[in-house]
This record gives structure tokens, sequence and C-alpha cells, in this order.
């Protein structure tokens, strides 16, 4: 009686830049950037450490190239935004939401841009469409100039925040018993927290939506700048 021939090993996947990247940016979702290393990416990838540097020269190459990866991946959706007719403030406001997205999905990517000290073509690429949208709404270069530095990171659809919410209070009820019998030293600092700390179950960031708080500082900048624009 013959017997069964052995099946066929499965075809090994070629190693490619695009590859690694997508494979260290599953990492960093998964685990936290802080577990993004060379040797657990070169066992993600199947393949020995040394073989990683044909594609990524070292690791700051790999944030460098897992960061356009990120930004790459907001390029494609805000590409498919359908914008027509709807007026520079209201697109501008899409676009930046629909990064805030992205990055809500990839929570460790705004660490790392913020460390990147390198071009970045696919970040470029995302400004030059955001400045495009404002100078056809009629907004000037230099008030285009302007609404970048005061949009800063939340152009890209992340902003720092004043607290690490990570270190602080993990409810409102915490927030208002470690604030009692400070109202003497700190009146206006524990009245403001006393009345708008809250439990929201759905929020981003604690007891603070920052989703809430992100957009109502976009829509204070777009203001502002819809209404230098019309007395321009």
């Amino acid at each position: 009686m013959a017997s069964q021939a052995e099946p066929a090993p499965e075809p090994r996947i070629p190693l490619s830049r695009d590859r690694v990247l997508r494979a260290a940016v599953g990492i960093a979702d998964e685990h936290g950037i802080g577990a993004l290393t060379m040797r657990r990416l070169a066992e993600v990838v199947g393949a020995e450490a040394m073989s990683l540097y044909y594609h990524v020269s070292n690791k700051e190459a790999l944030l460098d190239g897992i960061a356009e990866v990120i930004v790459q991946e907001i390029n494609d959706i805000v590409d498919q935004l359908d914008v027509t007719g709807c007026g520079w403030k209201k697109a501008v406001r899409q676009r930046i939401l629909s990064a805030r997205e992205v990055l809500l999905r990839h929570r460790w990517a705004p660490g790392v841009f913020e460390t990147r000290t390198t071009g970045n073509p696919a970040l470029m690429r995302y400004h030059d469409g955001l400045i495009g949208l404002m100078r056809d709404g009629g907004l000037s270069n230099d008030l285009v100039h302007h609404a970048l530095h005061a949009l800063g990171s939340r152009a890209l659809g992340f902003s720092q925040e004043l607290f690490d919410p990570g270190t602080g209070p993990a409810s409102g009820a915490d927030t208002r018993a470690g604030l009692a019998g400070l109202e003497g030293q700190l009146p206006n600092l524990v009245g403001m927290l006393m009345e708008v700390a809250h439990d929201e179950p759905d929020s981003t960031l604690g007891w603070c939506d920052d989703q809430v708080e992100f957009e109502f500082g976009l829509d204070l900048i777009l203001d502002g700048l819809d209404r230098l624009r019309q007395t321009a």
C-alpha cells in the first residue's frame, strides 16, 4: 500500500519593508509601543533579527516608518471624504476628526509623532490637503500660517493634555474625595473641579471626556479663524 505524500510546506511570505512596518504597528496596537523591539518584531515576521536591518536601519528608522504608516492610513481615509459644498470650516473639522478616529485606534501613535525629527512625506501631504481646504475657503496664506500654529498637533487629531490622566483620579467621585479640605488653599480650582468632575463611562480620558474637550477646542479655533477671515 502506497504511503500518502506529505503535504507541501506553505510558501514563505517574502520579507518586505511594508510587511515589517505593518507587523510593528500590530505589536504596538496589541501590546503598546514599549513592547516593540527588533527581537520581538523578528519573531512575529518569522525572520532573523539581522534581516530586519535590510528594511529598517535601526529602531529610530522603524519608528519613522510606523509613523508614516499611520499617517498614510489617515490620508487614505480623508482622501475619500466628500466635502463638496460643505464650507471650509466643516470640511477642515471633518478632516481632523477623521484623523482622530485613526489615532484612537492606535493610541501609542501621538507619542511617536512627538519624538520624530525627520520629514514625513505622508504627513506633508496631509497638511497640504488641510492648507488647500483653508485656502479654498478664503483664508490668506498668512492666516493659514497662523491657523497651523494655533491648531498644532490638533490638526492631526490629538492634543497634549494639561495632566496625564493615567496618574490622576479614576473617577469623578475619586476627584471630589481627593479635593476634600483643599477649598481654603485652592478655592477656584476646587470650585471648578467639584462642579465639573463626573463619572462618564463612555469617556476616553477617565472622568473627563477628551473627545468632547477636543471638539470644543477645535471649534473655538475654527470659529475664531472664520471671524478673522471675514474681517480680513
